[in-house]
């Protein structure tokens, strides 16, 4: 059985190999981490990442690379809120001065999104359906705020009874019912951060806004849900699918204006 270690050590190799070629010296690499990932899973990414062939490993948290790549100045010594919805977690931090004041991390994200209307697909039509259907579902007509008009997607599964292909319609309001669970879920834990959050941080993010990143956060409707829910203004982030790759690359650009805690 190939352990997580090596299948993440091989998948580096593979992108140092593409981005760099033949190289000469061995390259820096920065790769981003969870907010809440223990000192024993860091140590595990550097040493596959050493293993893989860098010469310096940075670590640094995905929403301070996602603030980096929206284009905030997280060096000043004021609050701002991140909240980064990417495949598989959802990363929330309040920072300031280069680092996180508060942060946390939860499994719920993009993934979790599918596999919710997979489920309220076969709970409510009887019909199976893939992760690639309950992903286009999500994009077209998705949504976790109610809609002014209501739209429907047709779409193709497996009906239980007969195990024979169906054909049905699905509208957004059926949507609504699917994804505001774990929406919800996102909002509590934006909830929790504001509450552990010093005064004069969380009255800089009640003037400022709560800034959204990741793929997740295009879900129609999220960050109108969060914003009646915290009644704090919310925005998403210009080219918000790729604001952590950006701000990675921008930060290993600018090793020295990062928190010194995020250098491994």
């Amino acid at each position: 059985m190939i352990s997580n270690y090596t299948v993440t050590e091989k998948m580096l190799k593979y992108f140092i190999s593409k981005v760099c070629g033949r190289f000469v010296f061995a390259p820096r690499i920065m790769i981003c981490i969870p907010s809440q990932v223990t000192e024993v899973e860091k140590k595990a990414v550097i040493d596959a990442a050493s293993q893989a062939g860098a010469r310096k490993v940075y670590l640094i948290e995905e929403p301070i690379a996602a603030a980096i790549g929206a284009g905030i100045d997280i060096s000043k010594p004021c609050g701002n809120m991140v909240v980064d919805i990417g495949g598989g977690t959802t990363d929330i931090a309040v920072i300031s001065l280069g680092g996180s004041v508060v942060s946390t991390s939860l499994k719920v994200a993009g993934d979790k999104f599918d596999e919710a209307i997979v489920k309220y697909i076969k709970r409510k039509h009887n019909i199976i359906i893939g992760e690639r259907t309950a992903e286009d579902l999500k994009i077209n007509i998705g949504c976790v705020y109610p809609k002014i008009q209501d739209a429907e997607m047709e779409i193709r599964g497996r009906d239980l009874g007969s195990g024979l292909p169906s054909t049905i319609k699905i509208r957004s309001s059926e949507m609504l019912e699917a994804l505001i669970e774990p929406a919800l879920m996102i909002v509590d834990s934006v909830h929790s951060v504001l509450e552990r959050t010093p005064p004069e941080l969380a009255a800089d993010i009640s003037d400022k806004g709560i800034y959204m990143t990741g793929g997740g956060c295009l879900v129609d409707g999220l960050d109108k849900l969060l914003q009646e829910k915290t009644g704090i203004n919310v925005m998403i982030a210009q080219d918000a699918v790729s604001c952590v790759a950006l701000g990675t690359g921008k930060a290993l650009d600018n090793l020295d204006t990062l928190d010194a805690k995020t250098r491994r």
